[in-house]
């Protein structure tokens, strides 16, 4: 079995590329050749992997890098990742979010369709939910051009499911963090804050809205639902969560309480970081992908912001 991943340097794409590896798969990475981001999550598994060069903007070279190293399946990780990112550049995140998932889809309508698609969908895709916990026959209403374009890449990947006969699924994933989330991230920025402020580093940790509620996950496990979708008889879509919501300030407590710091003396509310168009609650139901699948998550929410916290700790006490 051959895979391409796209997005490979990222946090899920390091994950998957390592599981892939060890079912035995030769793991093809597809890299921008203009692309400044660093190896670093993929630096221990490097020599393992065959990179490739394309971009998702450029459709000749999708098409080439498929057309000549034959994948069996294809995860599309790639993206613009950062939510409050896409309101500073909402046409290039469409470009990227929802263009570039039709240019993939294309490329395999083209080269084979027998290939076996995967598209990273996102919970944003909910923004304002229309009801709790979120299904996949839940509608979507998005609340950030992230959640727009997404919402176009899912329907296209559907689309040319249905058109085409490819065998072409989606993953709507709740949030799922590691100690490999970007720094940008909130989750790491709490993480790393509290570490900075045990050690003496500063002594204040800035954040936007404290009360939004996410479902939170470990991408690890994240990643096997991934490739268990791709394993099925049938092409489909499903929910991967943990089906709970925990608040920011519950992240921010645990992160703290573990640290023994009282978060209170030093996390402020800063109305930079408040989004446009606020997303409250997302919480996601996972039973249709653990009737189908069999996936559960393995890590819990505590379990992961310790997780984090003890990576960072150990990240700059050795700096």
């Amino acid at each position: 079995m051959r895979a391409l991943i796209t997005g490979i340097t990222g946090q899920d794409g390091s994950y998957l590329a390592e599981f892939l590896l060890e079912k035995g798969y030769e793991v093809l990475g597809m890299v921008r050749r203009s692309s400044t981001e660093s190896f670093e999550r993929i630096e221990h598994i490097k020599e393992r992997i065959t990179f490739v060069q394309a971009d998702l903007l450029d459709q000749l070279s999708i098409i080439n890098i498929i057309d000549q190293h034959k994948p069996t399946e294809v995860y599309n990780l790639a993206a613009q990742s950062f939510v409050p990112a896409s309101w500073d550049q909402p046409v290039l995140t469409g470009e990227f979010d929802a263009i570039g998932v039709a240019k993939v889809l294309e490329a395999i309508k083209l080269v084979d369709r027998k290939i076996r698609f995967y598209q990273a969908s996102s919970s944003e895709m909910f923004g304002k939910v229309q009801q709790v916990p979120q299904t996949e026959k839940t509608p979507f209403y998005p609340r950030s051009p992230y959640g727009v374009a997404k919402v176009y890449g899912h329907w296209i990947t559907v689309n040319y499911c249905e058109s085409y006969g490819i065998h072409a699924s989606s993953g709507i994933l709740f949030n799922h963090e590691s100690p490999r989330r970007g720094l940008e991230f909130v989750t790491r920025k709490i993480t790393d804050g509290a570490v900075r402020i045990k050690l003496g580093l500063t002594d204040k940790l800035a954040l936007g809205n404290l009360d939004s509620k996410r479902d939170w996950g470990f991408a690890g496990d994240y990643v096997r639902a991934m490739w268990l979708m791709t394993q099925q008889d049938e092409p489909d879509n499903y929910v991967v969560a943990t089906g709970e919501a925990h608040s920011v300030k519950e992240f921010v407590q645990c992160s703290f309480e573990y640290l023994d710091l009282d978060y209170k003396k030093h996390v402020i509310t800063d109305p930079r970081f408040v989004r446009p168009a606020e997303v409250d609650l997302l919480m996601g139901d996972p039973s249709y992908a653990r009737e189908k699948l069999g996936w559960e998550p393995t890590i819990t929410f505590k379990q992961l912001v310790q997780m984090m916290v003890d990576a960072d700790m150990e990240r700059l006490s050795s700096d």
